[in-house]
């Protein structure tokens, strides 16, 4: 009998997947603590027991970091918890952070036999819930590492990419240096996913706990400024590049230098990083905006308008100039918006931004968009409808429309060659660079992903990393 016939044939195929308890809209909308209050222990069994335990696990195959997915969800099943996390940190330093912020439903849960019958197992959220029981329990288990090889690694950058080669890297008994340029670690874990999705604590404990690996962590460390490539090539056998996608796209249109128009970056930096949202007990002041429209459809567009209506303003609009149906954010993350009360100005596209006399933003010119046939992403192209300008009364606007790399860190190295879009050539296998004993890996190779996509790229260059530091081969 073939794999996939197996749930026609099964009497007892529980297809009840399990909703995760959270805050109602009507409370969460007015506070910064985390929306999804994760399962309980008798939710995570009973999700648990739902998985086939498959002989050819397709789960698996979906993960960018190759997770025994069946293995710590039978450890759950049994109860047995510590065995479960150790499971799952074979192959992920960051559980709490993927269990949280990974889009499953279009990676290892779209690969789930289950999805036939819409009853796929809820794999992220058991993830997070053996991270979370870990950190309840305040038992961290350490795997011992190999004996030291003499060999040093730098990591340019603390972000998904950087945490899990260093984390990999460390165990295999190499010597480990994480360079940060910003005053905590993280990187975008830290400065670019809210508090109420992501919580900073959450982040803190995951970068610990390769603190407890054995990695050093130097933070306020700009690399291209304070040191080059070059120079931590001197002291350090090999370097990977994770300084993620951190400069802001604006799309060109008048008004833009207006106060009151932010980037996604710079907004949500501002609100996390630098703590805005606890004004005036914070050093960093924050304009409180009545009404706020965020430019773009993804992820940090959902971050942005819910983070507007949390700090009190009285409308936030997304404009997006496709449809629901081309939403890139994941479907989570629109809903919850769309919950707290975020309107949704669809098929819209801004034109100009417009001042008052003291040069702050008082209005948005857009235009109509209608879809036309598909573009090169596979989403159908919006054209311009003629005539169809309109203004809407905001004053502020944060663009989401995407990021690039940093270019410090390319135009201090020498050799080390970028693409037109300013990311990094790398090895998409390997992450290795056109320099010798350099690799890259995360956003500032693919531009702007996912979490989980950084961390996959990072394990594959730990092995190229440590296949080089171990036979000299590259």
């Amino acid at each position: 009998m073939s794999e996939e016939k197996t749930p026609e044939k099964t009497s007892k195929i529980d297809l009840n997947r399990r909703d995760m308890p959270k805050q109602s809209p009507e409370m969460r909308s007015h506070n910064f603590n985390e929306v999804a209050l994760g399962y309980t222990k008798e939710l995570a069994l009973a999700e648990a027991s739902r998985c086939l335990q498959c002989k050819k696990p397709r789960c698996v195959t979906g993960c960018p970091v190759e997770i025994d997915i069946p293995g710590f969800i039978s450890c759950v099943v049994r109860g047995d918890f510590a065995a479960g996390i150790k499971k799952l940190k074979e192959k992920n330093c960051l559980p709490a952070v993927s269990g949280r912020v990974c889009p499953q439903e279009s990676q290892c849960e779209s690969q789930c036999i289950l999805r036939n019958k819409g009853g796929e197992i809820a794999i992220g959220r058991i993830e997070r819930f053996l991270a979370d029981w870990e950190a309840a329990e305040g038992i961290v288990d350490i795997p011992p590492r190999a004996a030291p090889t003499g060999k040093k690694v730098a990591i340019v950058g603390s972000g998904p990419a950087g945490v899990t080669v260093a984390g990999d890297l460390i165990l295999l008994g190499h010597e480990v240096t994480i360079f940060e340029a910003l005053h905590k670690a993280g990187g975008v874990l830290t400065y670019g996913i809210p508090e109420f999705r992501l919580p900073k604590a959450v982040v803190a404990r995951e970068v610990d706990y390769v603190r407890k690996l054995g990695v050093k962590v130097i933070t306020d460390y700009v690399v291209g400024k304070t040191r080059s490539i070059d120079e931590l090539l001197q002291e350090y056998d090999a370097v990977f590049v994770g300084t993620g996608a951190g400069l802001p796209w604006f799309m060109d249109i008048p008004g833009e230098n207006l106060n009151g128009v932010y980037s996604a970056n710079e907004y949500l930096t501002r609100m996390n990083l630098m703590q805005g949202f606890q004004f005036p007990n914070s050093s960093t002041p924050i304009k409180r905006h009545k009404r706020v429209a965020v430019v773009g459809g993804g992820n940090v567009a959902m971050d942005s308008a819910r983070t507007a209506l949390r700090m009190g303003a009285e409308e936030v609009r997304i404009i997006y100039r496709r449809s629901h149906a081309e939403l890139p954010a994941r479907l989570e993350e629109s809903e919850n918006a769309e919950e707290e009360g975020v309107i949704f100005n669809m098929l819209t596209l801004p034109v100009k931004y417009i001042g008052d006399e003291n040069g702050w933003l008082k209005e948005i010119e857009c235009i109509k968009m209608e879809l036309g046939e598909p573009d090169a992403s596979g989403r159908r192209r919006p054209v311009e409808i003629p005539n169809s300008n309109f203004r809407m009364e905001m004053d502020a606007v944060v663009c989401a429309i995407g990021n690039s790399p940093n270019p410090l860190v390319p135009a201090t190295t020498p050799g080390l060659e970028t693409t037109r879009h300013g990311t990094l050539v790398a090895d998409q296998e390997t992450g290795k660079t056109t320099r010798d004993r350099v690799w890259a890996g995360g956003d500032i190779v693919t531009g702007a992903a996912t979490v989980i996509l950084a961390m996959g790229a990072g394990r594959k260059a730990a092995r190229a990393i440590h296949e080089f530091l171990t036979t000299g081969k590259q």
